[in-house]
C-alpha cells in the first residue's frame, strides 16, 4: 500500500482516480480548490506555495497524482489568468516541493500538446518535430512537460507525463467549456440546441477505462516516461457520429442539431498511438463509446434528476 496525493482530486479524472486507487488498498488523499466532506480531503490551491507547502509537509506522499488544472481551450481564452497561474505557477510550485519531498509524480498533460500535427500522434513526434500548439490550454500543458523535464535534470526529480485522449464518463458535470460529450448529452437532454463541427475525427476514451491505466503506473513507475492514454486506435469516430449516438441515447430530437463546417483553432483529425501505454501499463480498453455514452447518460439523469 502506498501514500498517494490526488491533486485536482475532486474533479472529473481526478474522483474516478481516487476511486480506482482506494479500491486497489492504496492510501489516498485528495486536495483540491473546493472543499469536501471526505475527510482525507485538504481544500488547497496548487497556485498557493505556502497551502501545498503545509500539505506536504503534514504528510508523506510516495506518489503525487497531479491533475489540477484549469482546463480546455475557451475556458483559457476566457480565464487566462487563472489557466496560466494554475498550469504554469501551479505546476512549479509542484516541482520545487517535489525537490524537497522528493515523491514521485505523474504529471497530467493532454493530448492537445500535438497541436497542428495530421500524422500518427506518437509521443516521440514531440522531441522530433516543431509544433505548434493551437491554444492557451495547449500551451500551458506543454510548458508544464517541459517543466517537468528541466527539473528532472536539474534536480534530480522523478516524473511521469501522461497525455489523456478524449476522457469521457460519470462525474463529468456539464458545463460551456467541457468537451463535447458531456456538452451533447446535458444539451439533448434538457432539449437544448447544439453545434456539432462537421470534418472533425476523435478518439473518446471511458474515465474507468483511462483510471485503470493511471493507477498501473505506480506498479511499473518509469521515470522520465510520457505516455498516450485514450481507447483503441480503431475507435475513432467523426464528430456527427458521435451526435447521432448521443441522439440514440438520450431519445432527444434531431432538430436540436446545430450542424456547422470545421471548428477553428483546433486539429481537425487525431490519429493517436497507444501502444506504449499497452506495452508498460497494460493499458486496455473495454468500454467502447456505444456502452460508454449509454452509461454516461444514465448517470446523467441521475446527476441532475432528468
Amino acid at each position: 500500500m502506498s501514500m498517494v496525493l490526488v491533486t485536482g482530486g475532486r474533479g472529473f479524472i481526478g474522483t474516478n482516480l481516487t476511486n480506482e486507487l482506494r479500491s486497489r488498498g492504496h492510501d489516498v488523499w485528495t486536495c483540491d480548490i473546493v472543499q469536501g466532506e471526505d475527510p482525507q480531503h485538504v481544500k488547497a490551491d496548487c497556485g498557493s506555495y505556502q497551502q501545498m507547502d503545509a500539505l506536504l509537509r503534514k504528510h508523506t506522499f510516495d506518489f503525487v497524482y497531479h491533475l489540477a488544472a484549469e482546463y480546455g481551450r475557451w475556458n483559457g481564452e476566457d480565464h487566462y489568468e487563472n489557466l496560466w497561474h494554475t498550469n504554469v505557477i501551479g505546476t512549479k510550485h509542484m516541482l520545487r516541493l517535489q525537490q524537497q519531498h522528493r515523491f514521485k509524480m505523474v504529471f497530467f498533460s493532454s493530448a492537445e500538446v500535438y497541436g497542428d500535427y495530421d500524422g500518427l500522434m506518437s509521443e516521440d513526434v514531440m522531441d522530433r518535430l516543431p509544433i505548434k500548439q493551437m491554444n492557451d490550454y495547449a500551451i500551458s500543458k506543454w510548458a508544464g512537460e517541459l517543466q517537468c523535464l528541466n527539473h528532472a535534470e536539474m534536480f534530480g526529480t522523478e516524473t511521469v507525463r501522461v497525455r489523456p485522449v478524449g476522457c469521457y464518463g460519470p462525474h463529468e458535470y456539464y458545463s460551456t467549456y467541457r468537451g463535447v460529450i458531456p456538452i451533447f448529452v446535458y444539451r439533448s437532454l434538457t432539449g437544448q440546441p447544439f453545434t456539432v463541427h462537421a470534418g472533425h475525427r476523435r478518439i473518446f476514451d471511458y474515465v474507468e477505462d483511462t483510471c485503470r491505466t493511471f493507477a498501473n503506473i505506480m506498479d511499473n513507475f518509469l521515470a522520465g516516461e510520457v505516455y498516450n492514454v485514450g481507447s483503441q486506435e480503431d475507435w475513432d469516430i467523426t464528430i456527427e457520429e458521435l451526435a447521432e449516438i448521443v441522439l440514440e441515447e438520450t431519445g432527444a430530437s434531431r432538430d436540436l442539431v446545430d450542424l456547422k463546417g470545421e471548428e477553428g483553432f483546433t486539429t481537425r483529425v487525431k490519429i493517436v498511438d497507444f501502444s506504449k501505454a499497452r506495452r508498460d501499463l497494460s493499458h486496455k480498453a473495454k468500454i467502447d463509446i456505444h456502452e460508454g455514452v449509454r452509461t454516461y447518460v444514465e448517470w446523467v439523469r441521475r446527476a441532475y434528476d432528468l
